[in-house]
């Protein structure tokens, strides 16, 4: 028999589907219980709505499947990108539900230097575009601020070399917020002391910072990783607070020293940017006191030699005054026969004002409106005399016209009622040839039942109904026969009228 032929199916084990997932699952993770795995990241994208994140990791032959969960995911330094190459680092295991085997990831890093420099450059370039590094954003450090925020750790020779240079230089009021610089958490910490400082109330108990010095010493680009976060680079565009960034030695580059208001190549030269010196100011105010002391002295003997000038300059009281006096004497000499040509001209204009007032006296005025009114009257008169012989005359000649009207219309109006009651009796003569009764007379007869309904055709005269027949000259009782009702009264006269009379006959 064939070596490589299939054993008989009688000696093979039966395996259930669920048992043998089970028997691959545990053999494959006590084969590859821990392993790390170098790739790069594909179909990325992001947490799904449990929290957890499924994507691959590849290389140039082969692909694996990768699940993060939820937990692990939110406590990872480094987060998954598309197309970042990554050391994982996490345990082999299958998912039954799809016959494959996949990596369950418990850390994330970036798989060298250069790796990690394109995610930082990446970082930096959607940053940038964002505007947070923008130099419109930045704000000026105060020339001498009154309190001094710090964020570094408590421990480290970076705070003891700030205060040193603090006290030499000018002495401030120095807040520390203590934080690791070093580490998964320094980042989240970093940002909440940025942000605790700008949260500080003006006034409080706790004195608000005039700037904040964010410092950490020198250290590999792994270690100043925390100040590549973005949460620690958000955190420093959106302070209100004027900040230097102090992060590593002059030639270590973080994303914060971007966003800072000030880069300072060391802890300490941030120390010394944010206050002068004091010896210097106080010589410098020193020298300024008395270069302005010695500019005052100068500037008033120079105003008072040129007062000096300008007092030799003026004319004495007696040249400005004799002008003026002169004018005085002028003006006295010419006003007494001013007065006098003033005094005659007002005297004829009161003459002329007195004659006027003369001839517009009430007196005058009332004399003349007299003799208008009497003119007025003498008119009216005159014109009541016509007006009077006018409608007399009027009243005359309509009064005739009148008579002659009268005359005229009296014998038209009695035309005009003739021709209507001949006419009115012509109307009475046709209505009496075609009312009921001239039809009656003709021969006709009007037939009603019991209820005094006419009837108006035979199919209405039932058997033994009672009838009432109006003829020309009266009325009788009938029974259609067939029935058994009462014998026909005698017939009644019926009243008429005289049809000469203008009247109309009663039809019943």
């Amino acid at each position: 028999m064939d070596s490589e032929s299939p054993p008989p199916a009688g000696n093979a084990p039966e395996w259930s589907v669920s048992d043998l997932s089970g028997a691959l699952k545990r053999t494959l993770e006590d084969a590859f219980g821990f392993v790390r795995v170098r790739g790069e990241i594909s179909g990325y994208r992001g947490p799904v709505g449990s929290g957890h994140v499924y994507f691959s990791l590849k290389d140039a032959n082969a692909k694996i499947d990768a699940v993060i969960w939820k937990g692990v995911f939110g406590r990872l330094k480094t987060k998954p990108q598309e197309g970042l190459e990554v050391i994982a680092t996490g345990k082999i295991t299958t998912f039954a539900g799809k016959s494959s085997y996949q990596i369950i990831i418990d850390s994330l890093e970036p798989a060298g230097i250069g790796a990690l420099m394109a995610l930082l450059e990446e970082r930096r370039k959607k940053l940038a575009a964002e505007g947070l590094f923008d130099a419109g954003r930045k704000q000026l450090i105060p020339f001498l601020p009154r309190v001094v925020g710090v964020v570094t750790s408590p421990t480290g020779a970076v705070i003891r070399d700030i205060l040193h240079r603090l006290e030499e230089r000018f002495p401030r009021h120095v807040l520390v917020w203590p934080v690791r610089v070093q580490g998964e958490s320094s980042a989240a910490e970093v940002a909440n002391a940025i942000a605790g400082f700008n949260a500080l109330p003006e006034g409080g108990r706790i004195p608000r910072p005039d700037v904040i010095i964010v410092a950490r010493g020198g250290g590999s680009l792994e270690d100043l990783m925390g100040f590549n976060e973005e949460v620690v680079v958000r955190a420093a565009a959106a302070s209100l607070i004027p900040l230097v960034s102090a992060v590593g030695h002059e030639t270590d580059v973080t994303l914060i020293d971007h966003a800072a208001d000030l880069r300072s190549p060391t802890p300490t030269g941030a120390a010394e940017k944010v206050v002068p010196v004091r010896a210097e100011l106080l010589a410098q105010v020193t020298d300024l006191s008395r270069r302005l002391s010695g500019a005052t002295l100068r500037l008033s003997e120079r105003r008072r030699n040129d007062l000096r000038a300008l007092a030799r300059a003026l004319p004495t009281p007696e040249t400005l005054l004799a002008a003026p006096r002169q004018r005085l004497d002028l003006a006295a000499a010419k006003l007494g026969p001013a007065l006098a040509r003033n005094a005659r001209a007002y005297e004829q204009r009161l003459a002329q004002l007195d004659r006027r007032l003369h001839a517009e006296s009430p007196a005058a005025k009332l004399k003349t409106h007299a003799a208008k009114l009497e003119g007025l009257a003498k008119l009216l008169a005159a014109a009541r005399s016509k007006i009077f012989l006018i409608e007399r005359n009027r009243i005359a000649r309509a009064r005739d016209n009148l008579h002659s009207v009268h005359a005229r219309v009296l014998p038209a109006f009695s035309r005009q009622i003739q021709r209507r009651r001949d006419r009115l009796d012509s109307v009475w003569t046709l209505a009496a040839s075609l009312g009921p009764q001239a039809v009656l007379a003709r021969g006709y007869a009007l037939v009603r039942d019991g209820d005094g309904n006419l009837l108006r055709s035979a199919a209405a005269a039932r058997p033994g109904l009672a009838l009432q027949v109006t003829l020309a000259d009266g009325s009788f009782g009938a029974v259609v026969p067939g029935g058994g009702a009462s014998p026909p009264q005698a017939p009644r006269q019926a009243s008429r009228k005289p049809a000469g009379g203008g009247g109309q006959g009663d039809l019943f």
